[in-house]
C-alpha cells in the first residue's frame, strides 16, 4: 500500500484584513510607480525601454550594423532582464521606432511597424531592428563606469540602474504612464530649443519665463499648430501641469470655376487618422455639419485628407472652425510633468527643475567617466614605465626569465618594479620585444601624462566640468540643428482662436453684391450689383426715390422707422429688383402711422448714435438693434419722430459730436457725454426753444469738422466758438454752412 504524501505544516497568521490589504497594496503601488509607469528624470526612460536598449547594445545593434529580428531582441529582454509577456515588450520596442509616436526615434525599424491610422505592427518574427544615433547617445559611456549596475531578477547578470543619457530624452521624446494614484503625460520638445535653455541655465539663474523665450512649447512628431495663449503655455511650464490645444494644419487649394477644397496635411498628436476620417464622415451623414460635402483620404507616406465644402461661398476659415469644434482636428493635450527624481521620488517638476536635474546628472556621469579613464591612464603609465625598464635592460630581463626559478620576484627586486609592471613584462610575447623602442614609449608616456593631469584637474574643478558639459550641449545642438531633418520644428506656434458660433442657414447663402432700394412710399427691392445710378432706378407713378444701400446677400439689413423701432431683414430675403419690389409692410409688422426713414447695414461690434427729432438721444450697440421677430425692436422711446439723419454710425476714432438744430444753431461737445444704452428716451443733446434736431455728425476733434460747401467740402479747424456741453443751445454755424442745415 502506497504511503500518503507528507503534508507541509500549515502556518496561519491572524492579521486584520485592512492591515494585510494595505501592506500588499502598498507593495503593488510602489512596484507600479518605480518599475513600470513613471520615467526617470535622468534618462527619461521607463524600465522596459531601458532594458530594450541595453539588450540591443549587448547584441551590438549599432546604426552601422545589420539589424536583427525583433524576436531575438525581445527574447533577450524577457530572458535576461524583464520577466513579463513578450507582446508587451515588443509593443514598447515598436513605439520607440514609430516616428509619429516619438519625436526622436530610438529604434530603427525594418518592416511593418504600424502607421498613423492605428494599424498594428507585423509580428516580431517578421520585423527587424537596430538602434539609432540618438539611442547611442543615451548609452554613451555605459562601459566606462558612468552608471551603477544591479543584479537582474534571477541574479545571473547585471543591468544598468539608469543609462548615461547624453541626450535630454525625458523632454525630447516625452512620456506617458498611469501608475497607482498618479500619472504622467509629458509632451515631446525640440532638442535645439532644449539645448538653448540648458545654455541659459549654465550662464545664470533664469526663471521659467526666461526659458520660455527659447522653448516655445511642445514640438509634436505629427506637427500641427499649437493654438494657446502664451500666458497659458508659460503657466503650464511654471507649475508642471496644464493643457494645450493642438489643431491640424491645413491649406486651401483653388479649383476651376471658383471652387476650392481644403487639404489637411498634419493632424494632432496621438490622433488616429482612420478614426478621425470616420468621425468626419459621420458628421456629414448625420448632417450635423451641412456646409461640408465630402471627405476623402488621399494619404500616401504623407498625410493628405481632402475636405470638400457644399458651396464655394463658404469661407474656409469658417468651415474649419466648425470642424475643429466637432472632431479631433483639434485635440487637447493635458500635460503632467511627473517623473522619478533621482530614480526614487515621484515629483511634478517644472521646466527648469527637469533641465537642472538632467544637467546635475550629466555632471555626475562626467565625473564618474573621468575617474574611470584616470584609472586606465594611471595603469597604462605604470605599465609603460615597466616597459622602459625592459628596453634599457633587455638582456638582463631575458636572462632572469630564462634562468630564475621565480622570475617575477627577481624582476621586482632587481629593477624595483611593482607587481603590475612585473606581470605586464612576463605577459609580453617575444614578437613584442622588437617593438620596444624608447622614443615610442616616451611619446606615449608624455601623452598619457598630459591626459592624467587634465583628468585630475577636471575632477577637482566644477568650472571645468561645466565647460565640458557646455561643449557637449553645443555639439548636440549642432547635430540636431534647426536646418537638419530631425531638428526642424514641426509644431507651429499659433494664437488662441475666437469661439465659433455658426448659423448654417446664413452660411449657405450665395454671396452676391446687391443694391437695396427703398422708395419714399415704402416699397423695397434688391437689384443685382453695385454702382447703380439713381437715375436708372424706376418707381411707380406717384412714388419717388427714397434710400439706396450697397451690400451683399449674406448681410443683414436694418430698417429704421419713425416710431423708433428697428426691423431686420436678410439680404437674401428681399424681393427681386426686376419689378418695383414689395411693400415693406408685407415683410415686417410696420404700423400704418410709421414710415421707414433709413436703411442701415448691420456690422458687428459697431456703435450708433440715435436721436428723435425733439433732441433726445443715446449711443447704442449694433447688436442691440437686431430684431428677432417681424414686429421689430423698440430702441428709442420717441416723443417726436425719428428722421433719416438722426441715426448715424460712430466712427472708430471719433471723440466729438456736432449737433445742428432746425433753428440753425450748431453745438459741438465730447462724445463721452452721451450715455450708452440698450433702449430708452436718451438724454437731451441740444436745447431748443422751437423746432428740433436737423442733423448729427461724429468726428475727431484733431481732424476738424467737415461739411458740404458748394460742389466740394470744407473743414473747420477752429471749433472753439461752438464747443460746449451737452444740452446747451449752441451758436450760429460758420459762414457758408448749407442752408438745409445738413452736414
Amino acid at each position: 500500500m502506497a504511503k500518503a504524501p507528507i503534508q507541509a505544516e500549515e502556518i496561519i497568521l491572524d492579521v486584520p484584513l485592512t492591515e494585510a490589504l494595505s501592506e500588499r497594496y502598498l507593495s503593488y503601488a510602489l512596484s507600479t510607480i518605480m518599475s513600470r509607469s513613471l520615467p526617470d528624470v535622468r534618462d527619461g526612460l521607463k524600465p522596459v525601454h531601458r532594458r530594450v536598449l541595453y539588450a540591443m547594445y549587448q547584441l551590438k545593434l549599432n546604426p552601422n550594423q545589420s539589424p536583427k529580428k525583433c524576436a531575438r531582441v525581445v527574447g533577450d529582454v524577457i530572458g535576461k532582464f524583464h520577466p513579463h509577456g513578450d507582446q508587451s515588450v515588443y509593443d514598447a520596442l515598436v513605439r520607440l521606432a514609430q516616428d509619429f509616436s516619438v519625436r526622436y526615434p530610438l529604434v530603427d525599424g525594418q518592416g511593418n511597424f504600424g502607421n498613423i491610422d492605428g494599424d498594428n505592427a507585423a509580428a516580431m518574427r517578421y520585423t527587424e531592428s537596430r538602434m539609432t544615433e540618438t539611442a547611442i547617445r543615451l548609452l554613451e559611456g555605459i562601459d566606462q563606469n558612468a552608471v551603477d549596475f544591479r543584479e537582474t531578477y534571477d541574479g545571473e547578470t547585471l543591468e544598468p540602474v539608469v543609462l548615461p543619457a547624453n541626450f535630454p530624452n525625458l523632454l525630447a521624446n516625452g512620456a506617458t504612464g498611469i501608475a497607482v494614484g498618479m500619472a504622467t503625460n509629458i509632451p515631446p520638445h525640440n532638442v535645439f530649443e532644449l539645448c538653448n535653455a540648458m545654455l541659459l541655465i549654465l550662464d545664470g539663474d533664469p526663471t521659467v519665463k526666461d526659458l520660455m523665450k527659447v522653448v516655445k512649447g511642445p514640438d509634436f512628431p505629427t506637427g500641427g499648430v499649437l493654438v494657446e495663449s502664451q500666458d497659458v503655455i508659460t503657466h503650464a511650464y511654471e507649475t508642471g501641469r496644464g493643457s494645450f490645444r493642438v489643431r491640424a494644419k491645413w491649406e486651401k487649394e483653388d479649383l476651376p470655376q471658383g471652387q476650392y477644397q481644403i487639404v489637411v496635411t498634419e493632424i494632432p498628436y496621438q490622433v488616429q487618422k482612420s478614426k478621425l476620417i470616420e468621425r468626419i464622415a459621420d458628421l456629414i451623414l448625420s448632417k450635423k455639419i451641412p456646409i461640408l460635402d465630402d471627405v476623402v483620404d488621399e494619404s500616401t507616406e504623407d498625410i493628405r485628407v481632402v475636405l470638400t465644402p457644399k458651396s464655394r461661398n463658404i469661407e474656409p476659415e469658417l468651415l474649419m472652425g466648425v470642424l475643429f469644434k466637432n472632431c479631433d482636428l483639434e485635440n487637447r493635450f493635458s500635460m503632467n510633468m511627473n517623473a522619478l527624481d533621482g530614480g526614487v521620488l515621484p515629483k511634478v517638476m517644472n521646466l527648469k527643475e527637469i533641465l537642472q536635474a538632467f544637467l546635475k546628472y550629466r555632471q555626475n556621469v562626467l565625473v564618474r567617466e573621468s575617474h574611470f579613464r584616470l584609472e586606465k591612464v594611471l595603469h597604462r603609465l605604470n605599465v609603460l614605465e615597466g616597459y622602459l625598464v625592459v628596453y634599457l635592460n633587455i638582456d638582463e630581463v631575458i636572462r632572469i626569465i630564462r634562468e630564475e626559478d621565480n622570475p617575477k620576484t627577481s624582476l621586482m627586486s632587481t629593477f624595483s618594479l611593482n607587481d603590475v609592471q612585473a606581470e605586464a613584462i612576463l605577459n609580453m610575447r617575444l614578437r613584442s620585444l622588437r617593438k620596444l623602442e624608447e622614443m615610442e614609449i616616451r611619446t606615449e608616456l608624455d601623452g598619457l601624462s598630459k591626459e592624467r593631469d587634465e583628468l585630475q584637474a577636471l575632477i577637482k574643478s566644477e568650472t571645468k566640468q561645466w565647460g565640458v558639459i557646455r561643449a557637449q550641449i553645443l555639439q548636440m545642438q549642432e547635430c540636431y540643428g534647426l536646418k537638419t531633418e530631425l531638428g526642424a520644428r514641426r509644431t507651429k506656434i499659433g494664437t488662441a482662436p475666437e469661439p465659433v458660433d455658426v448659423d448654417f442657414d446664413q452660411v449657405m447663402i450665395e454671396k452676391e453684391p446687391i443694391s437695396v432700394v427703398v422708395s419714399s412710399k415704402g416699397w423695397i427691392r434688391a437689384m443685382k450689383g453695385h454702382g447703380i445710378s439713381k437715375k436708372d432706378i424706376k418707381y411707380k407713378d406717384g412714388d419717388k426715390q427714397g434710400h439706396l444701400l450697397e451690400t451683399y446677400t449674406t448681410e443683414k439689413i436694418l430698417l429704421l422707422a419713425t416710431n423708433g423701432r428697428f426691423y431686420t431683414l436678410g439680404g437674401d430675403k428681399l424681393p427681386s429688383g426686376r419689378g418695383f419690389g414689395d411693400p415693406v409692410r408685407l415683410m415686417v409688422d410696420l404700423p400704418n402711422e410709421a414710415d421707414i426713414v433709413d436703411v442701415l447695414l448691420y456690422k458687428p461690434n459697431e456703435r450708433f448714435l440715435i436721436a428723435s427729432s425733439d433732441g433726445r438721444g443715446f449711443i447704442v450697440k449694433s447688436e442691440d438693434l437686431l430684431a428677432q421677430t417681424k414686429t421689430g425692436k423698440q430702441v428709442l422711446n420717441v416723443s417726436g419722430k425719428v428722421e433719416s439723419s438722426l441715426c448715424i454710425e460712430i466712427k472708430e476714432d471719433a471723440d466729438s459730436v456736432a449737433v445742428m438744430g432746425q433753428n440753425r444753431k450748431l453745438l459741438v461737445f465730447a462724445l463721452n457725454e452721451i450715455p450708452e444704452m440698450g433702449r430708452g428716451k436718451g438724454v437731451i443733446l441740444q436745447k431748443y426753444k422751437d423746432g428740433g434736431i436737423s442733423d448729427l455728425k461724429s468726428f475727431k476733434m484733431e481732424q476738424g469738422l467737415s461739411y458740404r460747401y458748394g460742389a466740394g467740402e470744407t473743414i473747420v479747424d477752429d471749433l472753439l466758438p461752438w464747443v460746449g456741453k451737452r444740452a446747451q443751445a449752441g451758436r450760429l454755424p460758420p459762414n457758408g454752412f448749407p442752408r438745409n442745415n445738413k452736414f
